[in-house]
């Protein structure tokens, strides 16, 4: 067994956050060991294979390796980690990437000397133009709180708010709403005639090609929206239709469904 003072950065849950994270610090070039722990023997393989990572079958030898833990398990799965760890007897700092699982109640199952932060990462830092917001537990030195960040920065922007408004992020940030879009508008184009690949196209440049000119440029978004749909023309027309048959309505109400989830979620665990 490695000595407690090690250096390693260590994943227990060897999922699909995990893969997305490890594959945007490797494609970064980060530097810190990188151990990964999981029950399934198939996903470790399968991560060593891909990203030459270490792997720890035991959770115990894994966790004594650790500089910074990061808990990469669903929210129900997390208290049943925490108690299968048992004490800590060092500092340590730990990350959850938990939907929904206050600090609070990390704190309660996995005290001091363990400092805790949360930090929810996008899958698309897989390529290394993720989002990521973090939160800090009041304990957590600065230095701490730099590495934290450091870590997520390697694979992409990273903001850090307060906890309680975590959950509105969690429901707002996911690349779902993105392929989700995708897919609707160029599914209507499709009806209209245009082929597959057109559609797609077209709908991506749509969605994709005007953010990123949003994000590179020094005009504001309401700016663009007067450039793009002058009004009277078939830009506005299209807008002022779908706001009508309530799309404005359709996607506040997604996310209030995402938030009623995830506090379900935080007060079964």
């Amino acid at each position: 067994m490695k000595s407690p003072d090690a250096r390693a950065t260590v994943f227990l849950g060897g999922g699909r956050i995990t893969s997305a994270l490890i594959a945007g610090l490797r494609l970064r070039g980060y530097r810190r060991p990188i151990i990964v722990h999981d029950r399934h023997a198939a996903k470790l393989t399968q991560l060593k294979r891909n990203y030459d990572v270490a792997v720890e079958p035991d959770l115990r030898c894994a966790v004594d390796q650790a500089h910074l833990l990061i808990i990469a398990v669903r929210p129900d799965g997390v208290s049943v980690l925490l108690s299968a760890i048992g004490t800590i007897q060092r500092p340590i700092t730990a990350i959850s990437l938990a939907a929904g699982m206050p600090l609070a109640k990390l704190r309660a199952r996995l005290g001091p000397p363990v400092r805790w932060a949360r930090a929810m990462p996008s899958p698309v830092c897989r390529s290394g133009r993720g989002l990521t917001a973090v939160t800090f537990e009041p304990a957590l030195p600065r230095v701490a709180r730099h590495e934290v960040k450091q870590l997520f920065e390697k694979v992409g922007q990273v903001i850090e708010i307060p906890e309680s408004r975590f959950d509105a992020f969690t429901v707002t940030y996911s690349a779902s709403h993105g392929y989700h879009a995708l897919a609707a508008l160029a599914g209507a184009a499709e009806k209209l005639g245009l082929d597959r690949r057109t559609a797609i196209t077209a709908a991506a440049h749509a969605l994709a090609d005007g953010i990123i000119a949003w994000r590179e440029g020094k005009v504001s978004l309401n700016q663009l929206l007067r450039e793009a749909a002058t009004p009277g023309g078939t830009a506005a027309t299209v807008l002022a239709a779908m706001t009508s048959a309530g799309y404005e309505s359709a996607i506040a109400r997604g996310l209030r469904a995402g938030i009623t989830r995830t506090k379900k979620t935080a007060r079964l665990v």
